[in-house]
Parts: structure tokens; sequence; C-alpha cells
């Protein structure tokens, strides 16, 4: 039988997964104030429009307004329909999002994205938890989808992912710090040609290293990202990550 899949939300990544799901044989409808539905797609009038006939809805619209999506199209879903919000909310939100679509006995599955959809649509990694989620993988995987279940409730997924996020993100901001520094110290291709090396040598021994060195040499190197911090706003560059890092290391070293 065609799934009958609704997606809210046709920015950039709704509309290349949406456009993926009709190319893979599914009825697909959707809803986006803003965005027109990509070729193979159903428009509909609104949200409670998008989901009234749909066995599995796809939120992906924005960590603001995944509650807001849900509120709308509540009154609209069918009993035993699979709520999937793939937006990067906070865990709490996800829980919110449970709680609220248990009266209607609608089922929310929590999907983190574990990388950029533009290119990939529907082969975007995803992480999945809640109570209906061996369901949502066997009507996806056949369509194309990457999907790997996470053990837990809604909110187990998007915490996993937002816990790499303090990492991955958090490494992007001190590399563009970084590199805004060296530019302006006029040595830009070395520090490049540095980071990479750096990085290209990391392994779970690295991480070792990293975190028992922090911890250990703690006095040290909060001395260290004191003058870095200062060498920053010499050079024009504000040392947001410059002096996030002297911080947590002097809250360190007061520890030791």
């Amino acid at each position: 039988m065609t799934a009958r899949i609704a997606v809210l939300g046709l920015g950039e990544a709704g509309s290349e997964i949406a456009r993926d799901l009709a190319g893979a044989g599914a009825s697909v409808r959707g809803f986006d104030p803003a965005v027109a539905p990509p070729p193979g797609v159903e428009a509909r009038a609104s949200d409670a429009d998008a989901v009234r006939d749909a066995e599995l809805v796809l939120s992906v619209n924005s960590s603001h307004d995944a509650i807001p999506a849900l509120e709308a199209s509540l009154d609209a879903l069918r009993p035993g329909t699979i709520w999937a919000d793939l937006n990067t909310a906070a865990p709490d939100v996800k829980a919110a999002l449970e709680a609220m679509a248990a009266p209607r006995t609608v089922t929310v599955v929590d999907v983190a994205l574990m990388s950029p959809v533009p290119g990939k649509g529907l082969r975007t990694p995803m992480l999945i938890s809640g109570a209906a989620a061996r369901e949502f993988s066997e009507l996806l995987t056949p369509l194309g989808a990457r999907v790997s279940i996470q053990d837990g409730p809604a909110g187990a997924a998007i915490g996993r992912k937002l816990l790499r996020s303090v990492f991955y993100k958090g490494l992007a901001a001190a590399v563009v710090e970084a590199l805004a520094a060296a530019e302006a110290a006029g040595c830009a291709d070395w520090l490049r040609g540095n980071i990479a090396d750096e990085l290209a040598g990391f392994d779970q021994h690295t991480i070792e290293r990293l975190v028992d060195g922090t911890h250990r040499h703690a006095r040290r190197r909060a001395d260290e990202m004191a003058a870095a911090t200062e060498q920053l706003r010499s050079l024009g560059v504000e040392p947001r990550i410059a002096s996030a890092a002297r911080d947590l290391l002097d809250e360190l070293k007061d520890g030791q």
C-alpha cells in the first residue's frame, strides 16, 4: 500500500525530503505558508488540511515552530498517526510534543537529522527515538531513508545530536575565530595548514589526551588563553571563543 505522508515546512530541507519521498512512490502532501511544494507533492491549504489523511507527518519547520505546528494540526490528526518531529529542538520540546499528542492516540517520533539535508534529501542520516520509532523506520527505509534507532523516548535522539553539536559547532566557531585573527595577523595560510594537520591526526587517544591535559594543566592553559584573548582584541577580533575557553580553564584550575 502506498504510504500517505504529510510534510509540514517546505524550506530547503523539507522540499528535498518531500521531493524524494514522492519520487520513491509515496503519496505526499505538503503545506508551507511561504513556499510552494516541489513537483509530485500535493499542495494543501493549511497544516490541518495536510495531515487530515496522512499516516505519517514530518514536521520540518524550526525549533520555534515545532509546538505550534502540532497545535495547528491536532484536531485533524487521525488516531494512530505518527507525528515525526525533524526540528532541532531541545529534548524537553520533544517530550512536550509527546504529551500533547498522546490524548489523540498520536505517537511522536523524535528525528535527529545527523548531517545537512541539501544534496542528500531523504538519504540524510536520521537518528530516531520514541515509541513508534520502529514503525517510522519500516515506513521510510524502503523509500530510501537512512534510519538508525536510538532506544528511549522522544528526546533521546535529539539529545545525542545536541551533545555532538557542542563539539562540532563549537569547533567550527573556534576555527572561524582563530582564522579571523590569523587574517588580521597576516598568517592565515599557515594556521589553515596547522589546523588541517592537527585534525587529520585525531583519534580516540587524542580525545583522551585533550581531556586529561585540560584538567591536568588548567592553570597554565588558563594563562595561555588569557594571553590569546588579549592578542585577539589587539587584532580587532572579539575573542568570544578564546575568552570562553579561558573562563572554563579558570574554573578548572580553581578546583585543583
